[in-house]
């Protein structure tokens, strides 16, 4: 048993999945970039922060887990779009193209401190206007990094992807799982 400090319900679905049992607890961060930070030490930072605020928010008695995922391309970092226009300018940059999925996971306790970055590279095929028009409208690009959902309907604009398809769900499961097994020793 652990906590997971995150509201994400992909990330509550994704642990289930693996048969890990959790309970969510306050991972709440002010999620601003610093200068000069790199897009790796922003997202692991991240992650790290999330599972340190879940750890003092919890009764300390097991592990807190938490996760970041950011989409980078051109040395870019794509969060959450804040509004329709930004969201159509993430997927034109996406379009045609291989972008790359960060996604870091920390656990923490009384004892341990521990971080892992996974790196993914996703192909999209080229995106018309209408195509782009028509994802906005579905409501899903809002709260995603990158504006979209690999496992939603933007699943129809990947042509390949190389690496963990769980991380960029938003949890990579088996790194999730060796990184939890470690705070059980």
């Amino acid at each position: 048993m652990i906590y997971l400090a995150s509201n994400s319900p992909r990330r509550a679905e994704l642990l289930n999945q693996i048969g890990i049992s959790f309970l969510r607890i306050n991972g709440s961060i002010d999620e601003q970039r610093k200068p000069d930070e790199s897009a790796e030490e922003y997202v692991l930072r991240l992650a790290l922060e999330k599972a340190q605020a879940g750890f003092t928010n919890s009764d300390q008695s097991r592990p807190v887990l938490g996760a970041d995922t950011i989409v980078v391309v051109d040395h870019h970092v794509l969060e959450k779009p804040e509004n329709e226009l930004a969201g159509r300018e993430m997927m034109q940059l996406l379009s045609g193209r291989t972008h790359q999925v960060f996604t870091a996971i920390a656990v923490v306790n009384s004892r341990l401190e521990k971080t892992r970055l996974v790196k993914t590279d996703v192909s999209f095929k080229s995106l018309s206007e209408q195509d782009i028009a028509e994802y906005w409208l579905t409501g899903e690009p809002l709260d995603k990094a990158g504006g979209y959902a690999i496992q939603g309907i933007a699943g129809k604009f990947i042509t390949n992807i190389n690496g963990s398809y769980s991380a960029v769900v938003g949890l990579p499961l088996y790194e999730t799982e060796l990184l939890i097994k470690e705070f059980k020793e």
